[in-house]
């Protein structure tokens, strides 16, 4: 009997406990997945069909629709499917996560445009006041709303443990032990670690466990999993023992299954637009991009940051009016909390707050959580009554909408640090100096507070290597959520 056999009565026992998938076997596992393309398939159909009658209200008014053609009800809704199904947004891979599937959604809408477009021309149609201009639009919108919420309600089901995809992580130990950490925490992508297979795992006693799940073997071992245990995913992390050769029978091998590849490349920071893959004297090479933090970019950056922080301080002034009473009248001190922060360049400016702790807080000691360079603790008794809502919704950091419009911040960056917490940075950390500290950042919808020190130098190293208009508009969306829900806020 192999390792690999005598470690699978265990192993199935974990894989197919209800506490952990809710469900019994592979197929129970994988069943949601085609109702959810069924759900979103409806879902495109009905926002196609409102989109289509309100744009022939818009047309032809609201008395014509009893006199609805039935192509409008038929032809149109299913010309929008049509257009999904020919950008591919309705395959698996592009939903669930990611902003791929959104990316199609509106090449799909760009597609339906030019083919009404064409249409409309060719056949000398009446149809561009009501329905391009209309319900086009409306149908993109609606689509992009309810796949959004589809989405909201698969991950948090997911987060529940439902509709859990099983995976095996494959390579070294720290290689292993940091990516079961990360799916871990992102628990909402829907992958749970059933296992792993470690270089010279093969010779590991049946019951052995690595950050707390079973070794199941070594590097030659990987098809046998996935073939015993029914596996969804294959994660492969980089080992040189594991060169392209391998990798592509590997690949081979696991074609006979139905479990997805994924390939870990060494630079996992930096990920999207920097990386492409380009023939290089006829091989395949990935080339990295420099980091584009200068130029028009940038510029259109520090435009919109100002504008809109600008704009942000006149509409919510009776707001800020309310808070600045509530802090003077709670306790005694001034208003605002400055404190010196560094910021691009390692240049130092002065940071503006809703003061939330009492007079010359930082004379006194504050409770130590364990938590390294970063400062904040979950029980700090210098916090006022007040100022825990605020910091609880984060409107504490208000103020900093001015320091934007003055250039010092940024509405998405690094978070600010103190001048002692530079004074122990390694070289890692001094990356997030070449953009502006935001008032929000990756940090900011990653737990903030409860992140440990090594999360949040990743964290902000990979925003400043992946620095984009379209990252900072995801986090600031992301943001609302997060200060509504207080996760990793005190």
């Amino acid at each position: 009997m192999t390792a690999t056999q005598s470690r699978a009565p265990e192993v199935r026992r974990r894989l197919f406990a209800p506490s952990r998938l809710r469900g019994a076997g592979t197929e129970a596992r994988r069943s949601w997945q085609s109702g959810y393309v069924r759900t979103v398939v409806v879902a495109d159909l009905l926002c196609a069909l409102v989109a289509a009658l309100v744009g022939y209200a818009v047309r032809f008014g609201t008395g014509s629709l009893g006199h609805l053609p039935v192509w409008v009800v038929v032809a149109l809704p299913l010309a929008w499917a049509g257009a999904m199904l020919v950008a591919r947004a309705y395959e698996q891979r592009f939903l669930w996560v990611g902003a791929e599937e959104f990316r199609r959604v509106f090449f799909a809408a760009m597609l339906m445009l030019a083919g009404v477009g064409t249409v409309s021309w060719a056949a000398t149609l009446d149809l561009a006041r009501g329905f391009v201009v209309v319900a086009l639009p409306l149908a993109t919108v609606l689509t992009l709303a309810v796949r959004w919420l589809l989405r909201d309600r698969l991950h948090r089901a997911r987060t529940r443990g439902a509709h859990l995809q099983t995976a095996v992580l494959v390579g070294h130990r720290t290689g292993v032990a940091a990516l079961k950490e990360q799916l871990g925490r992102e628990r909402h992508h829907g992958y749970t670690v059933i296992g792993c297979l470690l270089p010279g795992g093969e010779d590991l006693p049946a019951q052995s466990v690595f950050t707390g799940v079973p070794v199941l073997g070594g590097l030659d071992d990987v098809a046998a999993v996935v073939a015993r245990f029914e596996v969804d995913t294959v994660a492969v992390l980089p080992c040189p023992e594991l060169d392209g050769p391998r990798l592509r029978r590997l690949g081979w091998e696991l074609e006979k299954t139905r479990a997805e590849l994924l390939l870990a490349p060494a630079v996992t920071e930096i990920v999207g637009p920097r990386v492409r893959i380009r023939p290089v004297c006829g091989l395949p090479l990935l080339h990295m991009e420099r980091p584009e933090l200068r130029g028009v970019r940038r510029l259109a950056k520090e435009t919109a940051d100002r504008t809109s922080s600008a704009l942000a301080v006149l509409a919510m002034l009776p707001v800020l009016l309310a808070i600045a009473a509530a802090v003077g009248l709670t306790s005694r001190g001034g208003v605002f909390f400055r404190q010196e922060r560094v910021g691009r360049d390692g240049q130092v400016f002065s940071m503006l707050k809703f003061r939330s702790m009492v007079a010359g807080a930082e004379g006194l000691v504050a409770p130590d959580d364990g938590n390294g360079v970063l400062f904040k603790s979950r029980t700090d008794p210098r916090v006022t009554r007040i100022g825990r809502v605020l910091r609880r919704y984060s409107l504490d950091e208000l103020p900093q909408l001015i320091n934007v419009v003055r250039g010092d911040m940024s509405l998405v960056g690094p978070r600010p640090p103190l001048p002692s917490e530079v004074e122990r940075y390694g070289f890692d950390m001094h990356r997030r100096f070449l953009v502006k500290p935001g008032i929000t950042g990756l940090w900011q919808i990653s737990g903030r507070s409860d992140l440990s020190w090594d999360d949040s130098v990743r964290i902000d190293v990979r925003y400043v290597e992946n620095w984009s208009l379209t990252f900072d508009f995801m986090i600031l969306c992301k943001t609302l959520r997060a200060v509504v829900s207080g996760s990793g806020a005190y």
